[in-house]
Order: C-alpha cells, then sequence, then structure tokens
C-alpha cells in the first residue's frame, strides 16, 4: 500500500500561483502511475494532471498551460505547479497513486485550493 499526504493549498487571488505537494511512503516501488485530481461539492471528481512511469505527462484540457505536474524520485514527492488560476479551480486537490498491476489505488486526503479577490 502507499500512503498520500497533500500540502500546499490555501487562499490565492484569480492570476496567482501555487504549488501543491504530494509526499508519498509505503510501496513506493510499486507506483506506476500518480495524479492530481479536483472535486468540488456536488459535482463529479476531476482529473487535473498524471504522470505514468517513462510517460509524458498529461492534463485535462481546462488546465492545459497553466498548471505542470512534476516528480522528485530522491524525496518521493509529486508536486503540481499551478499558475494563472482562476475562480473555477476553487477545489479540493486530492493525490493519487496507481500500483503495479493498475487495479490497486491510493488516495490522500486532499487539500483545499480556492482562488477569490
Amino acid at each position: 500500500q502507499v500512503q498520500l499526504v497533500e500540502s500546499g493549498g490555501g487562499l490565492v487571488q484569480p492570476g496567482g500561483s501555487l504549488r501543491l505537494s504530494c509526499a508519498a511512503s509505503g510501496s513506493i516501488s510499486s507506483i506506476t502511475q500518480m495524479g492530481w485530481y479536483r472535486q468540488v461539492p456536488g459535482k463529479e471528481r476531476e482529473m487535473v494532471a498524471l504522470i505514468i512511469r517513462g510517460g509524458t505527462p498529461i492534463y485535462a484540457d481546462s488546465v492545459k498551460g497553466r498548471f505542470t505536474i512534476s516528480r522528485d524520485g530522491a524525496k518521493n514527492t509529486v508536486y503540481l505547479q499551478m499558475n494563472s488560476l482562476k475562480p473555477d479551480d476553487t477545489a479540493v486537490y486530492y493525490c493519487n497513486s496507481v500500483r503495479l498491476g493498475g487495479y490497486n489505488t491510493d488516495w490522500g486526503q486532499g487539500t483545499q485550493v480556492t482562488v477569490s479577490s
């Protein structure tokens, strides 16, 4: 199993930036994919960004060009750099991992991002 802890959320003005962090622990070597998802009350969870081992990051159209997902292998941490933030980006952001085989997943507790003047 993998344990994920998100941090870095907060309040930011439109046009501002935040960087979210996701620290992973446990069966790190079994992870094949990590990603960021977001959800607002009453709406469906949305994929924001994914990184697959050995692959190129993919992004939701709504954040493409503004968000960047990256990882620091030495620290077992995945980041989501969010620039040019919009009020519609307001949500709880969750870190997700997929382990070898593609059917074992883990989720973090979430971190709140609020974009408002």
